[in-house]
């Protein structure tokens, strides 16, 4: 792995965002800028050798202006560039690999829609090892007030989601809000509706033990404001829901084999269609 932040350049306007919000990770995290354009040859070996030109040029014209812009936007900044040629989603995904963060656009339909994510984001965000961050537009009407939100499971391991939250807080200098949602258990049946204390009772055991998990980065990380919260509700829909006032939210995936498709969860995979904030997805183990 390589101390860098890793960004996919297409020239589409949610590259350009991506690009934006990479350099400010690079900065945070004093590291080098990595561009990276993929050239997805034609499958038709018969293409003229005038079109390839014609795309080389254009490939490496982008790059060097977008390195021109991130240099002047951020003076002292290292920014690498990096042409490959192959498929897309194989390529971003090893350079994903190689870096400690990777950041790609994703195409929005406002707040209320949320995201449209191409099958190249996905695919990356479903195989590689490393963190990787999906970025609206610039333009899209996003909410950057708010902190920091994590969905945490406290049944499941999610040590390397919390220490990529807590540092994540920690450089922005901005609050985190850890959130685990809960449905009360169908076994209980009629007898939460005759006792409503029974769902306040497992609702209490369940906020003990998110605070159990997270009490020793809050000594690790004492200068980062934390919230824990428990809420009674869908995990997806709680999450979305928080996300709409925040400026990034960080969910995990677990390992997962599939002999085909994307390896993501449902509630990962519903946050980064539908959040409207910036959604970063940690591989978990």
């Amino acid at each position: 792995m390589t101390p860098q932040v890793s960004v996919g350049l297409d020239g589409s306007e949610e590259s350009l965002a991506a690009v934006g919000w990479a350099a400010t990770a690079a900065v945070l995290r004093e590291v080098p800028l990595r561009l990276v354009h993929v050239e997805e040859w034609p499958n038709t070996p018969e293409a003229p050798l005038s079109y390839a030109r014609t795309m080389a040029e254009r490939a490496e014209s982008l790059l060097r202006d977008e390195a021109d812009r991130v240099r002047k936007d951020h003076p002292g900044l290292e920014v690498l560039t990096e042409r490959t040629r192959g498929g897309a989603a194989e390529e971003l995904t090893a350079a994903a690999n190689e870096a400690d963060l990777t950041v790609l656009g994703s195409r929005g339909l406002g707040g209320v829609r949320g995201f449209i994510v191409g099958s190249v984001s996905l695919a990356v965000v479903g195989s590689a090892r490393r963190p990787i961050v999906l970025v609206r537009t610039e333009g899209a009407p996003v909410a950057h007030r708010g902190g920091i939100v994590v969905g945490v499971d406290i049944h499941r391991p999610c040590e390397a989601l919390l220490a990529f939250s807590f540092e994540e807080a920690a450089r922005r200098n901005t609050s985190l809000r850890l959130l685990h949602s809960w449905t009360l258990p169908a076994s209980y049946g009629y007898a939460a509706v005759m006792d409503p204390g029974i769902g306040e009772e497992l609702g209490g055991h369940i906020l003990g033990g998110l605070e159990d998990l997270v009490g020793p980065w809050r000594k690790r990380y004492a200068g980062v404001d934390v919230t824990a919260t428990t809420v009674d509700g869908v995990p997806a829909y709680q999450l979305v829901e928080a996300s709409r006032t925040a400026q990034l939210v960080i969910v995990g995936r677990r390992s997962r084999k599939v002999p085909l498709g994307t390896h993501l969860g449902h509630v990962a995979h519903a946050v980064i269609h539908h959040s409207p904030a910036p959604v970063a997805v940690v591989p978990l183990t």
